[in-house]
């Protein structure tokens, strides 16, 4: 059902879209109240997508408004488990319904393959809603074991409004996990869109308002970081907020939460996810392929890439020859044509970003292995650059684009401590043959998800999330996603046959 069509197919889709501009605010498409607009692009082509309602702090006040309203109404939040299990398994056959329309608006917002679109974000998208939408009626509160004489309930309450601010990579994965577990908690919410990729997530919310989730629980605010992500973030009515992008930022509502309500924020932050490669590895040629997905998947703009490459010094040579037979099979080109592995990236500041560090390569006078070309100002070919020192910027920070470093060790507490060498802990894979290494190395690198002998970030049912500066407050996906959304509230109940003594009056 989720593969792709011909690019000549994906071009006539493009064509006939209809393309979301205006704020959707209780349950209606709304204008900008300062009447202006963005101009959102397509960043393999330059062209003009459309015109986007640049919202500021008035559009998140009337925002705020209609979401607490609908929450403090119980229009969502006090309807049976059951029936907003039903609304959501709606809105999910609605997603799948328009799967082509939305891989083909999210290829054009964000110059991401049209393959991947297709074949891993929508499905994803689809699965993770549904996933959620079936755990609504199986989550049981609970009582605590205390004497006799009392009940003590311990019981899980939607924590309110939602801020959800969402990152330009993964616009419609990243929606899907902020608001599956907010919507099926009984929360009311308030999406940010990153403002390269305002798109889908306008589209979304209009399904979600058709599938019968009811007008101010689900609204989308357009705009700027400052514009609207710091109101957000402010709003003394604003209950919690969830965030994925950028360490910096991240840290941003942290103090805006200080400077405000004290509101709830979990966060999903930055990695510099090491690949360890250990020289017991059985199959180099299944650690290449693994390696280059990991490091070239979405041209590298991903938080759990791995984007630093720990190899024994033995082998290094053998897997960087495989390495490269591999990437050969990166095409890299128009974004809607599926034969392409390799987009744009997602803006021309965000391209001289990355190429900084191709000069950085230059200046510390590293060795490019395989790749290091551009095109148009926006591509960026895969690539990978050898003899990386942890000193280097290569190793040390984030560059959220298709280049990866290559580091080697000489024993296996060096490759624990160059995997660990990182202000980062988002996820790691390693690769040996050897059970007790595996199981060793596990534990000793710092990150929330470690893979073994694959690249990868679990599935629905496992949490997503960093240690150190990678995360805070809580963990995307799974089960453990809902306690972010949710209150718990002791309720203790006397039950004794106490009496007043009424000789005392």
């Amino acid at each position: 059902m989720h593969e792709p069509l011909t690019a000549a197919e994906y071009r006539a889709i493009a064509a006939d879209l209809q393309l979301p501009a205006n704020a959707f605010i209780d349950g209606a498409f709304v204008p900008a109240k300062s009447g202006k607009t963005f101009v959102s692009t397509n960043p393999a082509t330059g062209e003009k997508l459309a015109d986007i309602a640049a919202c500021d702090a008035s559009d998140v006040d009337y925002a705020v408004a209609k979401a607490r309203e609908a929450f403090e109404d119980g229009r969502w939040r006090n309807l049976a488990p059951a029936e907003r299990k039903e609304i959501l398994l709606e809105f999910a056959k609605l997603l799948e319904r328009n799967r082509h329309e939305l891989a083909v608006m999210e290829s054009l917002d964000s110059g991401k393959p049209i393959r991947e679109c297709q074949t891993v974000d929508v499905p994803d998208t689809i699965h993770t809603i549904r996933w959620h939408a079936e755990l609504i009626d199986k989550l049981y509160d609970n009582t605590a074991p205390v004497t006799g004489n009392a009940l003590a309930m311990i019981v899980r309450e939607p924590v309110g409004v939602v801020g959800c601010v969402l990152p330009w990579n993964f616009p419609l994965l990243m929606l899907a996990w902020k608001i599956g577990p907010a919507l099926a908690s009984g929360c009311s919410v308030i999406v940010k869109p990153a403002a390269e990729t305002t798109l889908t997530t306008l589209r979304v919310a209009e399904l979600a308002h058709e599938a019968g989730i009811p007008a101010g629980v689900f609204n989308v605010v357009t705009g700027g970081g400052k514009e609207v992500g710091e109101p957000i973030g402010m709003h003394m009515d604003v209950d919690m907020v969830a965030f994925t992008g950028s360490t910096p930022t991240g840290r941003r509502f942290l103090r805006y939460a200080a400077d405000s309500n004290l509101k709830r924020v979990v966060l999903e932050c930055g990695g510099k996810n090491p690949a360890v490669v250990l020289d017991d590895a059985e199959d180099l040629d299944l650690v290449a392929e693994q390696v280059v997905n990991g490091a070239f998947w979405n041209m590298g703009e991903n938080c759990s890439a791995s984007s630093r490459l720990i190899v024994d010094a033995k082998i290094k040579d053998e897997l960087l020859q495989r390495i490269g037979a591999y990437m050969r099979e990166w095409k890299m080109g128009d974004p809607l044509d599926p034969e392409n592995r390799v987009g744009s990236l997602v803006s021309k500041a965000h391209f001289d970003k990355v190429h900084s560090f191709l000069d950085d390569v230059k200046t510390e006078k590293l060795s490019i292995v395989h790749g290091g070309k551009t095109e148009k100002g926006i591509f960026i070919e895969p690539t990978v650059v050898d003899d990386v020192t942890p000193s280097s910027r290569l190793f040390q920070e984030e560059i959220f684009g298709p280049i990866l470093s290559v580091t080697s060790f000489n024993t296996l507490a060096e490759a624990v401590a160059l995997a660990n060498d990182t202000n980062y802990g988002l996820a790691a894979s390693v690769y040996t043959s050897s059970l007790r290494k595996a199981i060793r190395l596990s534990r000793e690198i710092r990150a929330g998800i470690v893979t073994v002998n694959c690249f990868g970030e679990g599935d629905a049912t496992t949490p997503f999330g960093g240690y150190k500066e990678s995360g805070f407050g809580g963990r995307d996906k799974s089960i453990f996603a809902h306690d972010n959304y949710c209150e718990l509230k002791t309720i203790w109940i006397d039950i004794s046959d106490r009496s007043v003594d009424e000789t005392v009056r």
